[in-house]
């Protein structure tokens, strides 16, 4: 059931940009605009401020862009922002730096303004408003997290400061921004309902097990492998928290009708025709009506899907056959079956030598920079073929897009329980095995139960296990950042499919890996134009 929670008709809308650009305090109030004065009035004027946060905190354009800037894909079409990050040539003037950086802070203003405000609506009762203080504070603590992670040390204050602050505020330690997360995911998640103590008309709302599961990866963002068991084990060992499980199908979870279902723990909530995303019409096949390939999966993420007998993939194998099933509800590869909306199914071909489908345009591999795939791979992940999903004729989508996963936490716990030296067969069964049995995974010991070896050893498999799991969900990055690896996985040269016939007979294809500089890129730059404004916030090093 599609919930009330975020829509955006002309009404809110309008009433939202006249609230915010017409609250400088005057000598005679105007009656024609939602100023301060008269604004708070109602819950749904307030709700609509809550609504506006609920949109600020997350976009759909993080989940792909997120990609380009890890090894799961490579960015062929164009030069994204993300490719100049990517490539080692951004600079602090680079776009995703400063919109990261003013988005988060336009989403903390209006975090501010609601909670400077929601007392005065005095038709809501006490215990409601504190519950809608608790999700916008969350919302705030979730923004302060990703500008903290990002950037380092940043400004942070907990109410609205003036034009005139923000031109000479500091930035706090990296530190105690993360230490003032931690406190307030913690305090709302025992001001939160659960996601069972909400009516279906509030579905989406961010719950208590929200606060827990958005602390514990907060946690595991720094390494604190202990806090990341502890909130963890809240959501796994019992119910207190809401009750989660995996859901039983891969790729429909990804679909509309089980957006609600027992795995989703907090997602970004869309409505036809209000909110909608469109971000894969530059991913899909060529042939499901797709205006190009902005960007394909690596062969490197395709090699990462284990055989379902637990084995790696080897030459000796056909390429896509007898894999994990999260490959083929992940990616779309030479020979896959596909679905469109209308329910015809057809088969992509992207081998350069293949037959395409009468009557569909090519998704074959013509080389690098053309409109088609630049690694022989698409996205299938989130293109759900159900129909009534989308806007008629085009790629803009209700799905709702999952933030946290209770697969994710099942993951972080099995990371730090490994990292803390206590994985045993039983943190084994509960987390990793569980996982391999929804992808289809042969019931044989060496798919199934917990391998022999070092920590090391182990570690790697887990890694591993939680980037096919996760794959084009825009979290990669903030792995391979956190274990130190990105300087070398975004330094080597990406392949994609064995379409690459320059030599004479098929190899891989090649492409250039990006730069990476560990004295530098661990930290993104403070944009160029706030420090122009503000000359007291110091730049990172390297820039």
């Amino acid at each position: 059931m599609k919930k009330n929670l975020i829509t955006y008709g002309k009404v809110t809308l309008l009433g939202i940009g006249l609230f915010f650009t017409g609250c400088v305090k005057m000598d005679v109030v105007p009656t024609n605009k939602f100023t301060d004065e008269t604004y708070w009035t109602s819950e749904d004027k307030a709700n609509s401020v809550l609504n506006m946060a609920y949109r600020q905190m997350f976009s759909s354009d993080y989940i792909f862009a997120n990609e380009i800037l890890s090894d799961n894909v490579y960015n062929g079409y164009g030069a994204t922002s993300e490719k100049l990050i990517a490539t080692g040539v951004a600079d602090a003037s680079n776009a995703r730096f400063q919109t990261d950086w003013r988005t988060s802070y336009e989403g903390i203003k209006t975090c501010h303004t609601f909670l400077a405000n929601i007392d005065r609506v005095t038709a809501m009762s006490a215990e409601k408003r504190e519950q809608r203080k608790a999700e916008i504070r969350f919302i705030r603590a979730s923004l302060y997290l990703q500008l903290a992670t990002w950037y380092g040390d940043v400004p942070h204050f907990t109410e609205d400061i003036t034009l005139e602050q923000s031109k000479t505020i500091t930035r706090k330690p990296q530190a105690e921004v993360l230490a003032w997360v931690h406190q307030e995911l913690e305090a709302v998640s025992l001001i939160l309902p659960s996601k069972e103590q909400y009516a279906a008309a509030d579905n989406g709302r961010i719950t208590k097990g929200a606060a827990i599961a958005l602390n514990a990866r907060a946690y595991l963002w720094e390494n604190n492998w202990q806090k990341v068991v502890e909130n963890c084990e809240k959501l796994i060992s019992g119910t207190t928290f809401g009750a989660y499980d995996l859901f039983g199908n891969y790729e429909q979870l990804f679909w509309a009708q089980n957006e609600y279902n027992s795995e989703i723990i907090l997602s970004s909530q869309y409505v036809l025709p209000l909110r909608v995303w469109g971000n894969l019409v530059d991913y899909v096949p060529i042939s499901a009506g797709a205006r190009l390939c902005l960007a394909g999966p690596t062969q490197g993420l395709v090699d990462s899907y284990l055989m379902k007998d637990g084995r790696k993939w080897t030459a000796a194998d056909a390429p896509y056959a007898n894999r994990d099933s999260r490959l083929n509800a992940t990616i779309v590869y030479d020979g896959s079956r596909w679905r469109d909306r209308a329910g015809v199914e057809y088969t992509v071909v992207t081998h350069p030598e293949g037959t395409t489908a009468p009557g569909k345009p090519s998704d074959k591999y013509t080389g690098p920079g053309t409109a088609q795939t630049p690694t022989g791979y698409y996205y299938r992940k989130y293109a759900d073929p159900t129909p009534g999903t989308y806007v008629a004729g085009d790629w803009n989508s209700s799905l709702n897009l999952p933030i946290i996963r209770f697969a994710d936490v099942l993951l972080m716990y099995a990371e730090a329980k490994n990292e803390l030296n206590q994985m045993n067969t039983a943190i084994w069964d509960q987390t990793i095995k569980r996982l391999r049995q929804r992808a289809g995974f042969d019931n044989v010991p060496a798919a199934m139960n917990l391998p022999a070896g070092s920590q090391a050893d182990l570690r790697e498999v887990i890694r591993n296990e939680r980037r096919v799991e996760l794959a084009l969900e825009g979290l990669r990055v903030y792995d391979i950042r956190r274990w130190r690896t990105a300087e070398t996985v975004l330094t080597q040269g990406y392949r994609g499919a064995k379409f690459d016939k320059s030599s004479g007979t098929y190899d891989y294809i090649k492409l250039p890996g990006g730069n990476f500089s560990r004295s530098r890129d661990y930290l993104w730059a403070i944009p160029r134009s706030e420090r122009i404004q503000n000359p007291n916030l110091t730049q990172n090093p390297g820039y």
